[in-house]
């Protein structure tokens, strides 16, 4: 089901292997998502294979690469920036806040059997307003994937121990580096690039992040330069040299160097499993 609200886009589809073509998923590939995934499913995200330990949900960025491999039930929310991710929302549910911009690890949430059913009786009431034609229908379903965002906020921060309002500090600094990565990884490459437009040393960097996070500023860097480079490699005719001059990388052979490295194969080999 697709609604359609002037530029505004919204819908909502089974993702499950049988349901789902991929020429489906490309249809929609700018859009942001949302995914609930049952407990068993088998999914592929950005070339990683994830077993649901749990109900779970998903937060999807644009271009992020979708696969269903053994998913049966799944239920895939999406929808154009014009619908939502306006400057008027408040910053930690919009599109910029940690669901989103999240470069520490993929975005899951796992739900217990009382969030599940949360979660699931509120798809439910989307699928339900989908169905109406009048004046109210756009705005009823902004609020409720406004509510599932929020909620699912709540649980995230409950999980990583970040639920005090004594650590809000360090939410904002987490928001803030995920931004940062996102936003200059073809042209910033070292920690200290990105300990200066935070205005902190490069230690004191690290330090912060290991707070939070398993990985250095270093490795989430390198992860996110790597997963552009897999991206581009698997579903563009880029060239390797290309690839490596619009990630910043003047030295191609650098470039494969550093992808044989950190991927663990050359990016001809990586292509041809593609």
């Amino acid at each position: 089901m697709l609604k359609e609200f002037s530029y505004k886009q919204f819908g909502n589809l089974e993702f499950s292997k049988l349901a789902l073509k991929e020429k489906v998923l490309t249809s929609i590939d700018d859009h942001i998502k949302i995914l609930f995934i049952p407990k068993s499913a088998i999914i592929q995200v950005d070339f990683q294979e994830f077993n649901m330990e749990a109900d779970s949900l998903l937060f999807i960025n644009p271009k992020v690469i979708l696969k269903p491999c053994e998913t049966v039930d799944g239920q895939l929310i999406h929808f154009n920036r014009d619908f939502y991710c306006i400057e008027i929302h408040d910053q930690e549910v919009a599109c910029d806040g940690i669901l989103y911009n999240n470069v520490f690890e993929i975005p899951f949430i796992a739900l217990d059997d009382m969030q599940s059913q949360d979660i699931q009786n509120i798809i439910r009431d989307i699928q339900s307003e989908m169905k109406k034609e009048d004046a109210s229908t756009e705005e009823m379903l902004r609020i409720l994937l406004k509510l599932i965002i929020l909620k699912s906020t709540r649980i995230w921060k409950q999980q990583h121990q970040l639920a005090d309002n004594s650590q809000q500090s360090d939410v904002q600094f987490l928001r803030k580096f995920s931004k940062l990565v996102e936003q200059h990884y073809k042209t910033h490459h070292s920690v200290a690039d990105y300990a200066e437009l935070l205005f902190v040393t490069p230690k004191n960097l690290s330090k912060k992040i290991g707070l939070i996070s398993k990985s250095t500023p270093n490795d989430i860097i390198k992860d996110r330069i790597i997963l552009e480079s897999k991206r581009l490699l698997a579903h563009t005719t880029m060239t390797v040299k290309e690839i490596a001059y619009s990630l910043n990388y003047d030295d191609d052979a650098y470039f494969i160097r550093f992808f044989t490295k950190q991927a663990g194969l050359s990016p001809v080999s990586f292509r041809k499993q593609f």
